[in-house]
């Protein structure tokens, strides 16, 4: 197929290319900077230079490249400026569907997050509902509800993505806080999910029926249990516990859907992703 990648040069979509035309599809990648259309050019993609917020630029260039399917994987977190890519996730997922729509496009898969569900003992599913009252509800339902007007739109939450060149990379901002000694042993939920196995799901989402899709890997975590063995992978020292009153928050997240749909985390658990990082860490 002919594949749109919006989102190219972000942490999925550098992987998702080589995966894209290793399985035979033409792939064109955008990027709102110019100074990288020569790194899309060597991982297999056609650039296209295309801000997605620009609703007539986007328009064109979907109607022009005439995609088979687009995957969105935009996302504006190199600043950590949430609001930025809240905006991002309503404006330009809004724009990418109506060009999508416009040009007679029926599949999209889209980058959405996992960690968004109401409380509750038993690890989420995707029917479960998604909760309001956290910051990223605004975008993520607008997100998600733009994609579901697509004749085939699957909404991939991932969980925390970690690996080369994420906020959990040794040179990453989470790294940052462990190091600072701002983070604290705590009974909050993480689902994760590895960055290549996030580019693996999006591949595989092309053939998915449409729907959420929980992209998490085996092993939901606490922060009490992963934080120490994140730390000790980074060199830093064991954090101390956020106090016996602490809250627990978040929610174990189930990727039953995805493993009965074909999809398995090369990584399974975080425990063996950290320490590969461990070894990449003394190795350096």
């Amino acid at each position: 197929m002919k594949i749109l990648l919006a989102g190219a040069t972000g942490v999925v979509g550098r992987r998702l290319i080589p995966l894209l035309v290793q399985a035979g599809h033409e792939v064109a990648g955008t990027t709102r900077r110019s100074e990288r259309a020569g790194m899309l050019r060597d991982l297999g993609a056609s650039p296209v230079v295309l801000d997605v917020l620009n609703t007539a630029d986007v328009r064109a260039a979907v109607a022009a490249i005439d995609p088979d399917a687009v995957i969105h994987q935009l996302t504006d977190l190199a600043d950590e400026d949430f609001e930025a890519n809240s905006h991002l996730r309503i404006a330009g997922t809004r724009n990418l569907v109506d060009a999508a729509k416009a040009a007679g496009v029926e599949t999209m898969v889209a980058q959405s997050i996992a960690w968004l569900y109401v409380p509750g003992d038993a690890p989420a599913v995707e029917t479960d509902p998604l909760d309001a009252s956290l910051p990223p509800y605004e975008g993520i339902a607008a997100l998600e509800g733009a994609v579901a007007q697509m004749p085939r739109g699957v909404v991939l939450r991932y969980g925390a993505l970690y690996g080369p060149g994420t906020w959990y990379a040794p040179d990453g901002a989470i790294a940052e806080r462990v190091r600072a000694g701002s983070l604290r042993l705590a009974p909050s939920w993480t689902s994760f999910v590895h960055a290549d196995d996030a580019a693996s799901a999006a591949l595989a989402a092309l053939d998915w029926p449409a729907g959420a899709v929980n992209v998490v890997d085996d092993e939901p975590a606490t922060t009490a249990d992963w934080l120490p063995v994140y730390s000790a992978a980074l060199g830093a020292p064991t954090p101390g516990n956020a106090g016996r009153h602490a809250a627990a928050t978040g929610r174990a997240v189930s990727n039953a859907r995805a493993l009965s749909l074909g999809w398995k985390p090369r990584v399974a658990s975080w425990r063996t992703g950290f320490a590969q990082m461990d070894s990449a860490v003394r190795a350096d």
